[in-house]
């Protein structure tokens, strides 16, 4: 009686774990796809972010070469 019972509980797993995956048909194309465009729009935001992180640098060293520059001009004038 006992292995009746984990059997049937063995088949009813069995049958939940094939309905959850999808019986494993056609599940190949689309999750490439899937990935493919995942990987993509990371790679993009990381560019962007990328971009910005060099135009913020930019922008500072720029400031930054202003006020040194600003600052000798100021010395040198008295």
């Amino acid at each position: 009686m006992k292995n009746v019972l984990k059997i049937g509980f063995l088949a009813m797993a069995f049958g939940l774990f094939v309905v959850a995956c999808g019986s494993g048909a056609g599940t190949g194309e689309s999750t490439d796809s899937a990935v493919d465009a995942t990987t993509e729009a990371a790679t993009e935001a990381i560019d962007s972010t990328a971009s910005v992180a060099d135009s913020t640098m930019d922008a500072i060293a720029d400031s930054a070469k202003s006020a040194v520059e600003g600052a000798a001009a100021d010395t040198t004038a008295h």
